[in-house]
């Protein structure tokens, strides 16, 4: 098994709590077009799969349905306008991103490129990753591989070398057809009963926990 040269991380709930602002942004778009309003485990359901996938869930419509392009725009605009009034770090994500200055880190996220960029400057996490493919930036978003395997190309890496870490069974996917590796978080957004089911190679409850066991897999 080779080495870990890099890690890459899921946005919505590996590194971020965001339920609140993107349920606000969702709920500002169904409501300024007619749509009932939905709650926040309602949303918190339909994040994973990019902007227009949750956008479309949330009104019920089918992701070809022309309606969308006029919601996905003002819930795009609303987001970008207010990224993090709500946005908080998961426990253990600021010292992820610091705790390794041996490894190459990344980004991989669905989240559309003008709104990752809003929430990570809002954070201050502009120059925490290396490498950055967010949704968008590719035809194919995960659990399609092409995403990591964009990152692996930028990074001068082989898949290998590569470790997913994220909180959904999109991200355990990509990984797996990318040839990486992967790691499933506890405490995020997407179902647990999902993450498990997608089978990652390995599980944590937190961010905490990610030094010990990248440890010892670069133990052997």
């Amino acid at each position: 098994m080779a080495k870990v040269r890099a890690l890459v991380f899921d946005l919505d709930g590996t590194l971020i709590d965001s339920v609140l602002d993107i349920a606000e942004a969702a709920n500002h778009a169904l409501q300024g077009a007619g749509y009932p309003q939905r709650s926040v485990d309602e949303i918190r359901s339909f994040v994973g799969d990019g902007a227009r996938s949750l956008v479309a869930r949330a009104a019920e419509l089918p992701l070809e349905d022309a309606r969308l392009d006029a919601l996905l725009e003002t819930f795009l605009a609303y987001y970008t306008a207010h990224p993090t009034r709500f946005t908080e770090l998961l426990p253990g994500a600021r010292e992820a991103l610091a705790r390794f200055p041996e490894l190459r880190i990344a980004l991989c996220t669905n989240k559309p490129r003008v709104t990752t960029q809003a929430v990570l400057a809002g954070l201050g996490l502009e120059q925490s990753f290396s490498a950055i493919v967010a949704g968008g930036d590719l035809p194919q978003k995960k659990p399609d591989p092409a995403p990591l395997l964009h990152i692996a190309e930028l990074l001068g890496l082989s898949p290998g070398e590569l470790v997913m870490v994220g909180d959904g069974p999109q991200d355990v996917e990509s990984a797996r057809a990318a040839g990486a590796r992967s790691i499933g978080v506890e405490n995020g957004i997407a179902d647990l009963a999902r993450l498990r089911s997608a089978e990652p190679d390995a599980m944590i409850a937190t961010l905490h926990d990610l030094p010990a066991l990248i440890a010892r897999w670069q133990d052997g």
